[in-house]
């Protein structure tokens, strides 16, 4: 028996309001909602567990900007929060933890400050940090999506999979916020070399029949975003889609 794979919606943070960008471009965003705890209302009333929060203000300082909000998404729901965006340091971690985050995903200080980030790891265990990995043409891009890291995106996973990273989220780039299918193609490589790894997939999302190509992979969760937002997928089919997904894997 295997675990259905979560589906997990996004907010994204910009100046305290919840947008979507187009292939993380800073100048192609739409609001979708002026307060984001409306949003994340709305995901826990339809019966979804979890959220994936990124504070973009905060990958562009390079510190956690966007605390107030996260934390009120944290007190006034019952979602399972992972954040990301803007975490650099151990003030940044002990902030999102403090403000209720479950997990913390960790992308350019694992890129840049090695050593610290396996202190992390250590001191906060491996159930509590996602390693993210932002794919633009097959290197992990840091900083906001503003630099090439000029690591391969499977070595960087292989690499941190060995000092024993659990969690990893997967972003293709030039998918995200596109509406064009995920790559599927990456994923099932990483799966294939990485199989222990507890692999989720970001960008690109459109229908549920994505949705059910990424489960068949044996991904452990999936990031929606934009799909949601445009009405691509309505919060009901997502609900729907969980139970029934639970359903299968308890058979």
């Amino acid at each position: 028996m295997t675990s259905p794979m979560r589906l997990i919606p996004a907010i994204d943070l910009l100046e305290g309001k919840c947008v979507r960008l187009s292939q993380g471009d800073y100048g192609q965003k739409t609001v979708y909602y002026e307060d984001p705890l409306d949003a994340a209302r709305a995901f826990a009333d339809a019966g979804l567990p979890c959220l994936h929060l990124v504070d973009l203000d905060g990958a562009k300082a390079k510190q956690v900007v966007n605390w107030a909000v996260i934390e009120r998404i944290c007190t006034h729901t019952p979602l399972r929060v992972d954040v990301g965006g803007g975490i650099r340091s151990a003030q940044d971690l002990e902030t999102v933890f403090a403000c209720g985050a479950a997990q913390a995903n960790i992308g350019s200080a694992a890129v840049r400050q090695e050593a610290e980030f396996l202190e992390w790891l250590a001191h906060w265990g491996p159930e509590r940090l996602i390693l993210s990995a932002d794919a633009r043409s097959g290197s992990v891009a840091i900083e906001g999506w503003q630099d090439d890291s000029r690591r391969p995106v499977l070595g960087f996973l292989a690499h941190y999979a060995a000092q024993g990273v659990r969690y990893a989220v997967c972003t293709d780039i030039s998918r995200d916020g596109m509406l064009q299918g995920p790559s599927l193609a990456l994923y099932a490589e990483i799966r294939a070399a990485l199989p222990g790894l507890r692999l989720i997939a970001s960008g690109g999302v459109s229908s549920l029949a994505d949705l059910r190509e990424l489960a068949a992979l044996g991904l452990d969760g999936a990031i929606i975003g934009k799909a949601i937002y445009e009405g691509r997928i309505g919060l009901a089919e997502l609900a729907e889609y969980q139970v029934s997904s639970r359903k299968t894997g308890s058979e």
